[in-house]
């Protein structure tokens, strides 16, 4: 079983930052696309920001200019910067990797931040 292990969540006020750390297998990590999602209590998973195996990057409109996708090729881990952050930035972030029709998440972490 493949294993997404994320970190770094936490309380922040708003205009703070934070950087979410998502490790996972060199096997997994190197053919991956890696994203973040995230999931606010009432709504839907949404995707915040995903980065090739190339390094290319995508962002949802809400978060560019505020957050940062980055990935570590030799610690096989994908980051996640987030400045600026607001109150409608709290909910759960989980990892992702995905690699052809395979798909698989980390556990979350929670990201609440207080206005």
């Amino acid at each position: 079983q493949v294993q997404l292990v994320e970190s770094g969540g936490g309380l922040v006020q708003a205009g703070g930052s934070l950087r979410l750390s998502c490790t996972t297998s060199g096997t997994i990590f190197r053919s991956s696309t890696m994203g973040w999602y995230r999931q606010a209590p009432g709504k839907q998973r949404e995707l915040v920001a995903t980065i090739t195996s190339g390094g290319s990057t995508n962002y949802a409109d809400s978060v560019k200019g505020r957050f940062t996708i980055s990935r570590d090729n030799a610690k096989n881990t994908v980051y996640l910067q987030m400045n600026s952050l607001k109150p409608e930035d709290t909910a759960v972030y989980y990892c992702n990797a995905r690699s052809g029709f395979n798909v698989n998440w980390g556990q979350g972490t929670q990201v609440t931040v207080s206005s």
